[in-house]
């Protein structure tokens, strides 16, 4: 039995539809992350499983019955929210602990929740302070603690960490993953950040306008994108993308003389002459002559610091390579990339899914 069952989730607005059947089973212990860039549906598709909005058609099962029209209280589910959405005249106690407040639960055993929740989470200091006298990355720990205590059959998360910086998102990326596989609870978490969808995640469903794009594993997902939107969404720098022309048993490069291997793993090999497009990522690439080559231009070299991202042209197409950040590279300087073939993904050119 799923945790939790999503089926042919629509959602229409006037004449626009913003969910166009969506399908997913999540089995018990999964985080799932709902992925995309904004406007693509991520949450309003959250905010129906967790009843703050009604669905055209389609059903959502917790466990093993139906929670259409089942009020929000009453879904054995808990939600923490972008703006933390703390009382601000309530101790942190009492913050996490309202929701048993309001349920009636004894205050002997309402305390002990509180407490092993605030253990977990590392605050039992914080525990009579006001969320005004917390950092931001404090009162997100509290709005999880007050999540947690409920003890509900699945957690739902509404971009937790979009307002917090770098390093407390960071930070706050490894409680929660250390928290989930604590508690093997089951989770569906909205981002459009795909750092935390590729740490946090045990699958990732990619969301393009209103239907799920691919739906996989972190490793599914980045090592073989379903389409391109998928492609070049996942990975930074993005996956280099080539105009590329069967030949035979070879690709050539357009607007270049450069061919390609052709990779394995096609239902049905391309035509000769037929227009493709080859993906390859960034760190696939390295300097040398092992492996299947591709002269190119350097046209720009970025230290970041733990590598050197560098821009050029192989003809008059664009690509970029991650490097060993002590590599010397000058501006126009001429240089031989290498690679794997099993690096290479093809494309459609007109419907954009991969082909191999």
């Amino acid at each position: 039995m799923s945790a939790l069952e999503i089926v042919n989730i629509r959602k229409t607005y006037g004449d626009v539809e913003t969910l166009k059947g969506i399908d997913i089973a999540l089995e018990s212990g999964e985080f799932l992350v709902l992925l995309g860039s904004s406007g693509c549906g991520k949450s309003t598709l959250l905010n129906i499983i967790a009843g703050l909005a009604e669905a055209t058609s389609g059903d959502v099962r917790i466990g093993a019955r139906s929670v259409l029209g089942v009020h929000p209280k009453d879904r054995d589910i808990a939600m923490v929210f972008q703006s933390y959405a703390l009382y601000p005249n309530l101790t942190v106690h009492r913050n996490i602990g309202f929701g048993l407040e309001m349920r009636k639960v004894p205050a002997v055993e309402r305390d002990q929740a509180v407490r092993d929740a605030a253990k977990l989470l590392q605050i039992e200091s914080l525990l009579e302070r006001k969320p005004s006298q917390l950092s931001g990355g404090q009162r997100q720990r509290v709005a999880i603690g007050r999540a947690l205590v409920r003890k509900p059959e699945v957690f739902l998360f509404d971009e937790p960490l979009s307002n917090l910086d770098a390093k407390l998102r960071m930070e706050m990326r490894t409680e929660l993953k250390r928290l989930h596989q604590m508690l093997k609870t089951t989770v569906v978490y909205v981002t459009h950040d795909q750092i935390e969808a590729m740490t946090l995640a045990t699958r990732i469903a990619v969301m393009r306008d209103g239907r799920i794009e691919q739906l996989g594993t972190p490793s599914e997902i980045y090592d073989r994108p379903a389409t391109l939107y998928v492609a070049t969404f996942v990975g930074a720098p993005p996956m280099n993308l080539l105009m590329v022309t069967a030949r035979g048993s070879e690709l050539q490069i357009d607007g270049s003389e450069t061919m390609l291997p052709l990779p394995e793993g096609f239902e049905t090999r391309p035509k000769d002459g037929q227009k493709l497009i080859a993906g390859i990522r960034p760190e696939a690439l390295r300097l040398g002559s092992s492996g299947f080559t591709i002269p190119v231009t350097c046209e720009v070299a970025e230290l970041t610091g733990p590598e050197l991202v560098v821009t050029a042209f192989v003809g008059t197409q664009r690509m970029t390579a991650c490097l060993p950040s002590r590599t010397a590279l000058v501006d126009g300087q001429q240089l031989t990339l290498c690679f794997d073939t099993e690096a290479i993904r093809l494309f459609d050119a007109e419907t954009g899914s991969r082909c191999n």
